[in-house]
């Protein structure tokens, strides 16, 4: 990419973020560098926040069967008893989010890693947010210095809060779901329109 005569390189700038599609919510933090030291904190600090505000499991939350029951998202029936599953982290497969350290600390809190491949259709949904952001916070700007950079996105992300879009699955690949489900159903336009949501 050209980059216009004002361009000056004075470091780089990563956004941490954590993306909820159904609200549109966007938690993020600007940093130099992502390492697991600075990755891990931040995401426990911020899953923590997230659970205070999520309300108490209802003791039949974990029936089997349910969303909420560990052998539905594991495929088996945890070795040892787990707290009660209360949110899904879907994140890529880099190794920093393997690490035995941070997986373990997410089960003990009911909190279930979901691990899609690099560019999964999730995460597209995350870069999607992250490039609206970036978008907005250095459309005809020329930052000097990374610590600009940093203070710009986090002044977007805050502006994206105050009145956050929420994403939804749309688009041509669901277009085609709802004409193959109608070729399934026998090509009739007599289909009820709850029904075109549910696919």
């Amino acid at each position: 990419m050209r980059q216009p005569h004002e361009y000056i390189r004075g470091g780089t700038a990563k956004l941490l973020t954590l993306f909820r599609p159904a609200t549109g919510e966007v938690r993020a933090s600007a940093v130099r560098r992502a390492p697991n030291a600075v990755l891990h904190p931040w995401l426990q600090h911020e899953v923590l926040q997230i659970l205070a505000e999520l309300p108490e499991p209802a003791p039949s939350s974990n029936a089997p069967g349910s969303p909420t029951d560990w052998a539905t998202w594991l495929g088996h029936v945890p070795s040892e008893p787990l707290p009660p599953l209360r949110m899904l982290l879907v994140w890529d497969n880099l190794a920093g989010h393997l690490s035995t350290s941070i997986v373990t600390w997410l089960f003990a809190h009911g909190v279930m890693p979901l691990y899609t491949p690099l560019s999964g259709s999730w995460l597209n949904m995350a870069e999607s947010v992250q490039r609206i952001i970036c978008g907005r916070a250095l459309n005809g700007q020329h930052p000097q210095r990374a610590a600009q950079v940093m203070n710009w996105l986090e002044d977007t992300v805050a502006g994206w809060n105050a009145n956050p879009t929420p994403f939804v699955w749309d688009g041509k690949r669901r277009e085609r779901r709802i004409r193959a489900k109608r070729r399934r159903l026998g090509g009739s336009a007599a289909i009820l329109q709850h029904q075109l949501i549910a696919a």
